[in-house]
């Protein structure tokens, strides 16, 4: 195969416009040419100038190739890079979420019991499939949880996650753990080390539930004493036992010493809920890690006995101790780019498979897809802010300039049309910030509804289709050991089905698009929010738009 057989894969994605920007870079929304869906590309600029920020990001890609669930993000395409050993930045493709949970709490008020319920549920299910590949996400906040107006939600961000395999020693030291005091879990509170615990991701679902319940924080600690604090004065003071077992000698002399507090009952500091709700988020909330449920178990819980089936609860496997040997090793640099590499050609599959026969081109005649898109992404950018209109510089070749690109099924893009879309992109940019008001300037960047296929598919990847330590298998064999093996019990569009939660009225659309009857004789799925109430999100930290 020619090496630039993926040459015009640029082509195929039309940019629309700026939807978010942070410290990793910049996110555009744009159109899939080839299925005609909406996606989302975030452009994660120098990704190798600490090996930490390159580290997160590895695992982030890894973890989201094998956690394939419809109730995690799902990472489309991954565009192949100028050069192997030279490259800085990525261009990863996602599906495109309109909103994260952060601004439905925020910008919704109306939201119902119904809401409440299904909400839980998805995240309940979406961690279930997390854990039981022995990962724990460690990071889970409103913000780190995106959503859409017909009420689907999907888990994002796990460049914090880790893997837990059956030699991990008891004690972790967690020196890069900086997830949102607020959503943190008191053992671990003023404390560094700590065990590799389900617990800790079910204590965050907890206080994401108790938000989504008062439409404020549970715990906004302003440090470790006062987020013990509060969280003491919803919970009372913990046991004896339970504060020798807190591993930070400082938070356990405080607790200690602390004036004993009774419990507050959650039937008055949440007097409009479910009493069902408020029994499972208290089940959530325990204070000592032990007392909490595990998702399976939350699942099984009374309160979800009208929407719940097993049979769309799937677990996953494990993942492989293999996968993410550069956890426990020294890397440098040159290393990371490697195994980043050779994450984006799971994504490639020829190339991939040149990869592991060992006929890979060494060089490039042409720039790739890649090096399109940096002069993309650079110019709007650059004059996003600006507000001037203008031409994209248009690709440049080596070679002679072809006004085409030809793709191996024949099928031809031109490479003009990315530089006009990004041109109307500016236009339209700057017509919308002379005209609309600034309450809804980000909710009028999204679309109303998701595409189709919007959802992800539903299965797993089974093991990896690199090896890290060859052995005697050919390449053929070698690509052979990744499979996608589709869970069975997963209905395509992954809501439960109309018989045991049918629709609250005749315009919400499942996820595949269809709308479903009403049954008045049972609870519908909530209604979709309002459109002009789900605001897009500018993320100025972390690892999504």
């Amino acid at each position: 195969m020619d090496f630039f057989t993926e040459y015009g894969e640029g082509s195929r994605y039309k940019i629309e416009e700026v939807i978010g920007k942070g410290s990793y870079g910049v996110v555009c929304s744009a159109l899939d040419t080839h299925t005609g869906e909406k996606v989302a590309i975030k452009k994660i600029n120098d990704i190798f100038e600490h090996v930490s920020d390159a580290t997160r990001i590895l695992r982030e890609i890894k973890l989201l190739r094998l956690l394939r669930h419809p109730d995690i993000v799902e990472i489309k395409h991954i565009l192949l890079p100028p050069s192997r050993r030279e490259f800085r930045d990525i261009y990863v493709v996602f599906e495109l979420m309109e909103s994260d949970l952060h601004q439905v709490i925020k910008a919704n008020d109306d939201l119902t019991p119904e809401h409440y319920q299904f909400f839980l549920y998805q995240l309940l299910r979406g961690l279930k499939y997390i854990h039981t590949a022995n990962v724990f996400h460690r990071d889970l906040k409103p913000k780190n949880i995106l959503a859409n107006a017909d009420c689907k939600l999907k888990i994002c961000d796990f460049g914090l996650a880790r893997v837990a395999f059956n030699d991990t020693p008891t004690a972790i030291f967690w020196t890069d753990y900086v997830a949102t005091r607020w959503y943190r879990a008191p053992e671990l509170c003023g404390s560094f080390f700590s065990k590799y615990t389900p617990a800790i991701d079910i204590w965050s679902i907890g206080c994401i539930f108790a938000e989504l319940l008062t439409g404020k924080p549970l715990f906004p600690g302003k440090n470790v004493v006062h987020q013990l604090d509060i969280i003491t004065d919803l919970l009372g003071t913990p046991s004896p036992e339970a504060i020798s077992r807190i591993r930070n000698e400082k938070a356990r002399r405080y607790l200690s010493t602390m004036r004993r507090k009774k419990a507050i009952p959650f039937t008055q500091k949440f007097p409009n809920a479910d009493p069902l709700a408020l029994s499972l988020l208290e089940r959530m909330l325990a204070f000592e890690p032990k007392d909490r449920p595990s998702a399976e178990e939350a699942l099984a819980d009374p309160y979800f006995k009208n929407i719940a089936n097993v049979d769309r609860e799937p677990s996953a496997q494990a993942v492989t101790k293999l996968e993410f040997e550069f956890e426990r090793r020294r890397v440098t640099k040159d290393d990371i780019r490697e195994l980043i590499y050779r994450e984006i050609l799971e994504y490639h599959p020829k190339m991939l498979r040149e990869f592991l026969e060992g006929t890979e081109s060494s060089g490039f005649m042409y720039p790739s897809a890649v090096d399109h898109f940096k002069k993309q992404f650079a110019y709007l950018e650059e004059h996003y802010c600006k507000g001037s209109t203008g031409t994209p510089p248009e690709r440049q070749h080596n070679s002679l300039p072809r006004p085409s690109v030809v793709y191996s099924d024949n099928r031809q893009q031109s490479t003009a049309n990315i530089t006009e879309d990004l041109s109307k992109c500016l236009i339209r940019e700057n017509t919308q910030k002379t005209q609309q008001h600034s309450a809804s300037v980000a909710a009028n960047k999204f679309p109303l509804h998701v595409p189709h296929g919007a959802a992800a598919r539903p299965g797993k990847a089974v093991g990896s289709v690199l090896q890290y330590n060859p052995g005697p298998a050919s390449a053929a064999e070698q690509y052979e050991q990744r499979r996608i093996a589709r869970h069975p019990a997963i209905a395509p569009n992954n809501i439960p089905s109309g018989s045991s939660y049918p629709r609250r009225n005749q315009t919400c659309k499942s996820e595949t698009g269809d709308a479903e009857r009403m049954d008045v004789n049972q609870a519908g799925q909530p209604k979709p929010y309002a459109a002009n109430k789900l605001p897009a999100t500018v993320d100025g930290r972390g690892g999504h738009w």
